[in-house]
C-alpha cells in the first residue's frame, strides 16, 4: 500500500499557476556567499522597475538575514556540501516574494530548530547582544513573513525549512511588462 496518493499535489502558494518566475539559485551554505548571494539578488532585482531604492536595499538586507540563518541553523552551513536555495516571485501584483530553503536540521540538533523572533530583552541587553536580530528585521522591513517545512509529512520533519518574505510596492513592474523580464 502507497503511502504517498497517486491523485496530483495541490498547488500550496498563493501563485497563479502561469505565474513568471525567476530562475532558483543554489549557494554553498558558507556566510563566505553572502556576497554572491547579495550580488545575484540585485541582479534579479534590477529586472524590476518602479521599484523604490529603499525598497531594494530592505529586500537586499534581508535575504542576507535570512541566508545568514540558514548557514547558522541547519545542516546547510554545518555540513561540507550543504547548500541553501534562494528563490523570487511575483505572487501577485504589486508583490515580491523571496524565499530561502535550507537543508534541514542539523545531525546533533536536540530541539527544534525552526525560526523564532529572540526572547523579550531589555534594552541594555540590546545594547550587548551580538545575535538575535535578523528576524526583527524581518518582521519591520517586510510586508509580511513566515517559514514552513519543506515538505509538510510528519515522517519528513527535518529535511529542511523554507523561510520567505514579501515585499509589497502598488506600482512595481518589471521591464518589459513581463513579470520577470521574460524569464521563467
Amino acid at each position: 500500500m502507497a503511502i504517498v496518493p497517486h491523485t496530483p499535489a495541490l498547488n500550496h502558494t498563493n501563485s497563479p499557476p502561469n505565474e513568471s518566475r525567476w530562475e532558483c539559485r543554489v549557494y554553498p551554505g558558507h556566510l563566505s556567499q553572502t556576497s554572491q548571494v547579495r550580488t545575484d539578488f540585485t541582479v534579479d532585482l534590477d529586472r524590476m522597475t518602479s521599484l523604490p531604492v529603499e525598497a531594494r536595499e530592505d529586500m537586499v538586507l534581508c535575504l542576507s538575514e535570512m541566508f545568514a540563518n540558514a548557514c547558522a541553523h541547519s545542516r546547510s552551513g554545518q555540513d561540507p556540501d550543504g547548500r541553501v536555495v534562494r528563490t523570487l516571485d511575483l505572487p501577485r501584483p504589486g508583490t515580491v516574494r523571496v524565499s530561502i530553503i535550507d537543508d534541514g536540521t542539523p545531525a546533533d540538533a536536540v530541539s527544534d530548530t525552526s525560526p523564532r523572533m529572540p526572547h523579550r530583552r531589555t534594552k541594555r541587553d540590546w545594547e550587548r547582544a551580538e545575535r538575535g536580530r535578523g528576524l526583527l528585521l524581518l518582521g519591520h522591513l517586510a510586508t509580511r513573513w513566515g517559514f514552513r517545512p519543506v515538505l509538510d509529512f510528519p515522517f519528513c520533519a527535518g529535511l529542511g525549512t523554507v523561510i520567505w518574505a514579501e515585499f509589497t510596492h502598488p506600482t512595481l513592474t518589471a521591464a518589459g511588462g513581463d513579470a520577470c523580464g521574460g524569464v521563467r
